[in-house]
């Protein structure tokens, strides 16, 4: 199906598309949301401090991280930069299956390159919690993470972040609109995680494996690694990844107490985590 000015349309959204470096573990993609300098991505694709964005034109500029919500998988960056093409975000809550739909990325190195396919569903996706998700059939690479996936008209509908068997997902923009409008908040683990199925030999049968540790997050100053499985809070044990945003979320200086395993499924340690505060020091009581 033939789309009047499609060409043009390409090109404004490449140019509201950004490549993003972060940390050192490759590359991403973000969406430039306003032209006074804000820039949405995902929050998997920036890690530390040390982030850097290139613009259509070849400028590159470092990049201040103003909010991150893993829960969500969204951060937005701050630049230093005026007039740039903004995007448009549309309503995503008037998606409907059949539409056509757009993404464009930075994937395998490739800057700007385009994709489409159509619109396959909106909601929650089984086996990834109540989120709900822009489930397209366009193609994505790593380096197409939060990059924009757009309607027919160019207005974007979600920023993508992952592929489920033959689809894409997305975060849809009303979601995004949400995260930015939001007030800060304290809920911030920093950690990666994925879950697992375990022997009953402790009673537990669902874990989290942490996939990733950030360096000087709540988790790593509380000694946990790559390779724990947390199992919940001393209060409840974790069913799903939202238990664990659940168990996190809050504002302000708090403890929460953790069970998980390392190595031996048998003996089930304990850690107490300091959320809502950042310092060099280890806020920490183990077991």
């Amino acid at each position: 199906m033939a789309v009047a000015g499609f060409g043009e349309i390409a090109e404004q959204l490449r140019r509201s598309t950004l490549l993003i470096h972060a940390g050192g573990k490759g590359s991403g993609s973000g969406v430039i949301w306003s032209n006074d300098g804000l820039i949405v991505t995902n929050a998997h694709v920036v890690h530390g401090s040390n982030v850097r964005v290139q613009l259509w034109d070849g400028r590159e500029f470092s990049a201040a991280l103003a909010a991150r919500d893993p829960r969500h998988d969204l951060a937005a960056l701050r630049i230093s930069a005026d007039s740039l093409p903004a995007a448009s975000p549309a309503d995503s809550s008037q998606l409907r299956p059949g539409e056509l739909a757009i993404a464009i990325g930075n994937p395998m190195g490739f800057v700007g390159a385009l994709t489409t396919g159509v619109i396959h569903a909106i909601g929650p996706l089984r086996g990834l919690g109540s989120q709900t998700w822009v489930q397209a059939s366009v193609r994505l690479a790593p380096g197409n993470s939060g990059g924009p996936l757009a309607d027919a008209r160019g207005h974007v509908i979600g920023i993508n972040t992952m592929v489920a068997g033959r689809l894409a997902l997305a975060i849809p923009s009303n979601a995004v609109r949400d995260f930015l409008a939001a007030s800060p908040r304290s809920a911030w683990l920093g950690v990666a995680v994925h879950p697992v199925r375990l022997p009953r030999a402790n009673g537990h049968a669902f874990g989290l494996v942490l996939l990733e540790v950030e360096p000087g997050s709540p988790a790593a100053q509380a000694s946990l690694m790559a390779g724990d499985i947390l199992l919940g809070t001393e209060e409840k044990s974790l069913e799903s990844v939202d238990d664990l945003a659940s168990a996190i979320d809050g504002q302000g200086s708090r403890l929460l107490r953790f069970e998980f395993l390392r190595g031996d499924y048998s003996r089930v340690r304990r850690v107490t985590v300091r959320l809502g505060v950042s310092n060099g020091g280890k806020d920490v009581i183990a077991a």
